[in-house]
C-alpha cells in the first residue's frame, strides 16, 4: 500500500509540474484550472499523510507560507554586472567598431533579446533542483530570497532533461501589465493606494516576509542568461536554446542578427510593436553571439565589453519648474535641483529633477517659471531636455547660480577643469559630514546593519557623533533616550557597528571615502601597498607607479592622509580594531616577481579560472591589460583562445605562455 502512494505521489508530481510549464511557460494549458487544482489538492493531502516523501521541489511548495524576518545576504558565485547604455543606432556603430579593433575582425554577429523592466534576480541550480534565489543587490551580494521565487510559477524548482551540475540562471521577476491592472484594481475596490508601476511592484514583492502573499501576487520571471563552468555552449543563442530545453521561460522574441544592420531593423521593429507585449520593456540589450569572443573582450570594472543596452526614446512629459535648489553631497560637490509641479511620468510621479551644474542650467537656459520637457534618464532619473519658450513669460530672468554654500555660507569654488561648485569646508558642513559617514556605513563599504541614513542624521543632530570613527564610541545609555530608538533596535545597531571590525582592509580604504578612490581603486591600492600605514606614508611616485593610479588619484590620497584632521580620525579607527591591512592568507601570497610586466589573459585554463589567474598576476606584481600592444610583455593563451590576439600578438613579437609557464613564472623560474 505505501508503494502504491508513493508511486502516486510521483505520478501527480510529475503530471502537475507538466502542467505547470505548459501553462506558465509554453502558455499552452491541456487541462482546466479545476483539473489541476483537483490533482494539486490530492497531493497535498497525500504529502501530509506522507511526511517521509516531502520533496522541496514538489508542485505543492508554491504555495508559500515561510516567513523571513530577515533576508541573508549571499555573495554571488558570478557578478551581476550592469549594462552600459546606448540611444542611438550612431552609438552602436561606434561601439561595433571598438570591438572590431580589439579583436581583430571585420564581422561580428549579435543576439538581440528585449530589455524587461522589472527586479534582476540570479537562480542557482544544482543536480537539476533550485538551490536559492538571490536578488542583484550590488552586483556582488544580493538578498537571500528563495522562499518567495519558489512561490512563482514560471521559475523551474526542478529542470527538465540533463543539466549541468552546478549553476546559476539570471532572469527578470516582472508583474505582467494584465496582472497589475487586476491587483490595482482589488486595492481600488478596498480603498487602498495604488500601486504606481509593475516594476517598484514586483521588486518589492522579493522582499516581502510572508511568501504566502507572494503567492497570490501574478508574478512572471523572463530568463536571458546561464552562468558556470563547462556549460558546453558556443554562442549566445544557443544558451537561450538551451535554457528553454531546460525548462525556463525564455522570450520567443529574442533574435539572432548576422550584422548591426539587421539589430538597428530588430530595434526599429520593436520600437513601435513593444506597447503591444504583455509586459514592459525599456529596450534590448545586443549581445556579442559568439561566448569565446565574449569572453576574450572581457569585463569593465562595472559592465561586459561584449553587451549593450539600447534605450528607447524616454517617454517625456511637460511641467512647470517652480524653483531651485541646491544640494551638497559628502565630497562637498553642490547639485542644482529643478523643484517641479508633479507630473507622471512612465508610471511614476516626477516632483524633482537634476540639473547637474551651472554649465547645463546655462546650456538649456532654464528660468525660474518655464515650462520644461521632463524625462527619464536611462529610464531612471529625472531630467530636463528642453524648455518650452513659447510659454516663456516675458518678465523672466536668466538663473543667478549661488555663490554662498546653502548649508554653512561658506563661499563655494570652482576648480580649473571641474564642472561643479564645491563647498571647501569639509569638516564643518553638516551635510559633507553626514553624507561621509553615511558612505561610511553603505552596503559596499562597511555595511553596518540598523544602521541606515536617518539614524545617521539623527544621531549627528543629537550631537552624538561628529565623524565615523564616533560610531565606534556609542553606548546603549547614548542610543535608548532617542526618538523611535527601542532597546532591541539600539542593540542590533551597536551589533553591526562590532561586526564591521571584521570588514576586509579593502573596503574599509573605500569607507574612508577619499575622493577620487572608488571600490576598483581602493582595491588596487590595497593590493599594491598591503596596509593603511604604508599607504599613509606613501609618495607620489609610489601611487603612480600602481595600475591605474593617475595624478588626479594620487593628489586626492596625498592630500586626504596630510590633513591632520582624517589622520587622527584614522587613528582612532585603527584603535578600534578595525582591518588596515590585508589578511595573512593574502600577504603570503603577495611577492613582486612579476613587477614592470604587462599580461593579456585568454581563452580557458586547466587549474585556474581566469579571474584566479589575474588575480594572481597583481597579487605578483604585474598588470593586467585587455588587449595586446607593444607593452604587452605575455600573452597568456589557454584553451579556445580567440585567433585574434595570437596573430596581433605574434605580429609585435610579444610572447605567448601556457598556464604552466605563467605558473613557473610566478615561482621565479
Amino acid at each position: 500500500m505505501m508503494d502504491q502512494e508513493k508511486e502516486r505521489i510521483d505520478l501527480l508530481r510529475r503530471e502537475l509540474q507538466e502542467h505547470n510549464y505548459k501553462y506558465y511557460v509554453e502558455d499552452s494549458p491541456v487541462i482546466s484550472d479545476y483539473e489541476f487544482d483537483m490533482k494539486l489538492k490530492e497531493l497535498q493531502q497525500l504529502e501530509a499523510q506522507h511526511p517521509d516523501y516531502f520533496d522541496p521541489a514538489s508542485p505543492t511548495q508554491r504555495v508559500g507560507g515561510e516567513v523571513t524576518k530577515n533576508f541573508n545576504t549571499i555573495t554571488h558565485d558570478y557578478p551581476m554586472y550592469s549594462l552600459d547604455n546606448s540611444y542611438s543606432s550612431e552609438e552602436l556603430i561606434e561601439w561595433e567598431n571598438r570591438l572590431k579593433r580589439m579583436l581583430g575582425v571585420a564581422q561580428l554577429a549579435y543576439t538581440c533579446e528585449l530589455k524587461y523592466d522589472g527586479a534582476s534576480i540570479n537562480l542557482t541550480y544544482e543536480n537539476g533542483e533550485l538551490l536559492r534565489g538571490v536578488t542583484r543587490g550590488n552586483g556582488t551580494a544580493g538578498d537571500e530570497v528563495t522562499a518567495n521565487v519558489r512561490t512563482i510559477r514560471s521559475i523551474p524548482l526542478r529542470l527538465r532533461g540533463k543539466v549541468p551540475g552546478r549553476f546559476d540562471v539570471r532572469g527578470e521577476i516582472i508583474l505582467p501589465l494584465e496582472g497589475f491592472a487586476r491587483m490595482n484594481q482589488e486595492r481600488e475596490q478596498a480603498g487602498e493606494d495604488l500601486y504606481m508601476n509593475p516594476r517598484n511592484t514586483a521588486s518589492g514583492s522579493l522582499k516581502l516576509q510572508d511568501s504566502a502573499v507572494v503567492a497570490q501576487r501574478p508574478l512572471d520571471c523572463l530568463f536571458y542568461g546561464m552562468v558556470g563552468r563547462d556549460l558546453q555552449l558556443s554562442s549566445q543563442y544557443e544558451m537561450l536554446t538551451r535554457m528553454r530545453e531546460f525548462g525556463f521561460k525564455v522570450p520567443e522574441t529574442a533574435r539572432l542578427c548576422q550584422n548591426m544592420d539587421e539589430v538597428i531593423a530588430f530595434l526599429n521593429h520593436w520600437d513601435e510593436k513593444r506597447h503591444n507585449l504583455p509586459y514592459e520593456t525599456d529596450g534590448v540589450v545586443i549581445k556579442v553571439n559568439d561566448l569565446r569572443l565574449q569572453d576574450e573582450l572581457g569585463f569593465t570594472s562595472k559592465s561586459p565589453r561584449w553587451a549593450m543596452a539600447y534605450k528607447f526614446k524616454s517617454e517625456q512629459a511637460l511641467t512647470q519648474l517652480e524653483e531651485i535648489t541646491y544640494q551638497v553631497g559628502r565630497t562637498g560637490a553642490i547639485t542644482p535641483v529643478a523643484n517641479l509641479k508633479p507630473v507622471l511620468l512612465a508610471g511614476t510621479t516626477v516632483k524633482r529633477a537634476s540639473l547637474h551644474n551651472a554649465d547645463q542650467i546655462a546650456k538649456l537656459d532654464v528660468r525660474i517659471g518655464d515650462w520644461v520637457y521632463v524625462e527619464k534618464g536611462g529610464e531612471i532619473i529625472p531630467k530636463i531636455t528642453a524648455v518650452e519658450l513659447k510659454k516663456r513669460a516675458p518678465e523672466s530672468e536668466p538663473v543667478t547660480y549661488i555663490e554662498l554654500c546653502p548649508e554653512c555660507n561658506t563661499p563655494l569654488e570652482r576648480k580649473e577643469g571641474e564642472a561643479q561648485h564645491f563647498c571647501p569646508n569639509d569638516t564643518g558642513c553638516p551635510p559633507q559630514i553626514t553624507g561621509r559617514i553615511q558612505h561610511f556605513i553603505s552596503r559596499k563599504a562597511m555595511d553596518i546593519e540598523g544602521l541606515g541614513g536617518e539614524t545617521v542624521e539623527l544621531l549627528f543632530r543629537e550631537g552624538l557623533i561628529g565623524n565615523y570613527a564616533d560610531l565606534y564610541s556609542l553606548s546603549l545609555d547614548d542610543l535608548l533616550p532617542l526618538e523611535r530608538m527601542a532597546e532591541k533596535s539600539a542593540t542590533n545597531l551597536l551589533e553591526g557597528v562590532a561586526a564591521s571590525r571584521q570588514v576586509p582592509f579593502p573596503r574599509v580604504l573605500f569607507a574612508l571615502g577619499i575622493r577620487y578612490v572608488g571600490e576598483t581603486v581602493a582595491k588596487k591600492l590595497a593590493r599594491a601597498f598591503g596596509s593603511l600605514e604604508r599607504l599613509m606614508e606613501a609618495s607620489t611616485e609610489e601611487l603612480l607607479s600602481v595600475d591605474e593610479i593617475g595624478e588626479r588619484i594620487a593628489a586626492s590620497v596625498i592630500s586626504f592622509f596630510a590633513d591632520p584632521v582624517n589622520r587622527e580620525i584614522v587613528l582612532r579607527l585603527q584603535e578600534q580594531g578595525l582591518q588596515f591591512a590585508l589578511d595573512e592568507a593574502e600577504l603570503e601570497n603577495r611577492t613582486e616577481v612579476l613587477k614592470g610586466q604587462t599580461f593579456v589573459v585568454s581563452g580557458v585554463f586547466e587549474t585556474l579560472e581566469r579571474n584566479a589567474l589575474k588575480k594572481m598576476i597583481e597579487d605578483n606584481g604585474g598588470k593586467v591589460a585587455s588587449s595586446v600592444s607593444s607593452k604587452t610583455t605575455y600573452l597568456v593563451a589557454g584553451d579556445k583562445m580567440g585567433p585574434s590576439k595570437r596573430t596581433k600578438a605574434e605580429s609585435l613579437g610579444v610572447a605567448i605562455i601556457g598556464e604552466q609557464e605563467f605558473l613557473a613564472l610566478v615561482k621565479g623560474n
